[in-house]
């Protein structure tokens, strides 16, 4: 017989932030807070950009020395000359340095605005429109973006050649127009920032393909063709072998070529050298000047929100 007067057996409360019922193991692990810095990325990062940086504190170093200083002081100790060597290079051959900064300026400007009107218009067609051959197009441009580029330098002079274009600006700006990479990033774009909804809710209004294009598509899409453009001009104001084959009159030279026939003459007239480290110098200018400008125009989730589905 039960005995109904004997105390009822009492049991521990559970811990603080556990379910009644269930066993009380270790606490766990606390997780890690997102502000702490990983200490082998940070460092992989931090010599990645001395790497990248080093050479550019070398050529605002050395375009501060005169021709004596350049060769017999410290690396990284400033000189007193970068006023003479800039009045020397403005008054080489009376000013071709400004000629070819203006070249390198209209080759990079125009070749990267058609290159990314191009790459705008291929792109939205390869992500909206559905046609037959439509991803064989694709892997050939892909194919072009793993080609280098040097390999297609030769056949592009004998295709300009054979159309009397040679040492003419066109034969530098039009092998520019078509960028494979451009057209492949302005794809991908499309295909990601452009709800299909939006481009049919056009038609049912009446609107025309390229009223669409122009008034739907392109503004969803300005992030990725501003980056198209910057990746276009920077590749542009620095390309060398495609103005090297194209080109014969030195009027016509970009910056990269032109600076690339002082350095030549440098080996018999050491002064030059000092005009080459300058014009390095300053040809770096206008691309950190872009970059400074054309930042604020990286607004991401452009229209977000416009479509919820």
């Amino acid at each position: 017989m039960t005995d109904l007067t004997a105390p009822p057996t009492r049991r521990a409360a559970p811990a603080a932030g556990t379910t009644p019922g269930t066993s009380q193991g270790p606490p766990p692990a606390r997780p890690r807070r997102p502000g702490r810095l990983a200490p082998l990325p940070t460092a992989a990062l931090l010599l990645g950009a001395l790497y990248c940086l080093l050479p550019v504190a070398w050529v605002l170093v050395a375009s501060t020395k005169s021709g004596t200083e350049l060769f017999s002081t410290f690396t990284f100790l400033p000189g007193s000359g970068l006023g003479d060597n800039l009045a020397d290079l403005g008054a080489y051959r009376e000013g071709i340095y400004w000629r070819w900064m203006a070249n390198s300026a209209f080759y990079a400007g125009f070749g990267a605005v058609l290159s990314t009107a191009v790459s705008a218009v291929s792109g939205y067609a390869l992500a909206v429109y559905r046609f037959r051959g439509r991803e064989a197009v694709f892997n050939v441009l892909l194919a072009g973006v793993l080609m280098p580029p040097v390999i297609l330098a030769i056949p592009q002079y004998l295709l300009v050649a054979k159309a009397g274009m040679a040492d003419t600006y066109l034969s530098v700006l039009l092998p520019l127009v078509l960028s494979p990479y451009g057209v492949y990033l302005g794809r991908i774009y499309a295909a990601a920032a452009i709800p299909m909804e939006l481009v049919e809710a056009g038609r049912m209004d009446g609107a025309g393909e390229w009223r669409i294009f122009l008034r739907i598509a392109v503004p969803m899409m300005s992030p990725g063709l501003v980056t198209i453009f910057l990746f276009q001009f920077v590749a542009i104001w620095n390309n060398f072998l495609l103005p090297y084959i194209m080109l014969g009159d030195d009027e016509k030279f970009p910056m990269t070529v032109g600076l690339y026939t002082l350095l030549a003459q440098g080996s018999a007239t050491p002064a030059l050298y000092t005009l080459v480290i300058t014009g390095a110098m300053l040809a770096v200018v206008p691309l950190i000047a872009l970059f400074l400008v054309i930042q604020r125009f990286w607004s991401l989730d452009l229209l977000s929100g416009a479509v919820k589905s």
